[in-house]
């Protein structure tokens, strides 16, 4: 595990980028919002990450009350990895840096790797109340836990349960609305995001 390195200034910005300013740590946080993940699973969905660094990044992590390692019981025992309470805390911060970032984004550069569940945020931000909504993107189906206090954000593939709302749009919709072009509300209404299932997020967004 590597010392961790301080800016050595008595602000609480800087004692947070103390923690969180290494590269990689803040989309590690991404992804695990999606509940406890194993790092095999990590390491695909981070494109570019060397496995030395994001095994240092981890350890960084549980060394910093951010993230925990545990053993699942059997069939599956494998190591998880997954976030604390403090480490949940920094959703809003990723919430916020995405918000900052859109004008940033531009145009998808050749080079730029894109996994359906990055749009998982963006789209969160454009949704109120609570339920689970199951998105359908061309790139592969994820889900949100819209409101929910603890546990997971989002999840990948269809929903566990029920859904709520469903929602089928195209990527260039995803892609509008995390540029901020576009809101979720706005998509309804012009028929670019389809919304299905009976729930009270449904019908909100049906009536908006």
């Amino acid at each position: 595990m590597s010392p961790r390195r301080s800016y050595d200034q008595y602000c609480s910005a800087a004692r947070a980028l103390d923690v969180v300013g290494d590269r990689w740590t803040l989309l590690i946080v991404r992804e695990l919002l999606a509940g406890p993940r194993r790092y095999t699973d990590l390491h695909a969905d981070l494109p570019g990450v060397s496995t030395d660094v994001l095994a240092s990044r981890l350890k960084d992590m549980e060394r910093d009350g951010l993230a925990t390692r545990r053993r699942l019981p059997p069939p599956g025992a494998a190591y998880v990895y997954e976030l604390t309470g403090r480490g949940r805390e920094l959703l809003p911060v990723l919430q916020a840096l995405g918000a900052w970032g859109e004008r940033e984004l531009g145009e998808r550069r050749p080079t730029d790797a894109l996994r359906a569940h990055w749009f998982a945020l963006p789209l969160a931000r454009g949704l109120t109340g609570e339920g689970v909504v199951e998105v359908r993107l061309d790139e592969g189906d994820f889900h949100l836990f819209v409101g929910a206090q603890d546990g997971p954000v989002y999840g990948y593939g269809p929903a566990p349960v029920a859904p709520d709302a469903r929602l089928d749009l195209g990527t260039d919709t995803c892609t509008a609305v995390a540029q901020g072009e576009l809101t979720v509300l706005d998509a309804v209404r012009s028929g670019r995001i389809a919304v299905s299932g009976d729930g009270p997020l449904a019908k909100e967004l049906r009536d908006a």
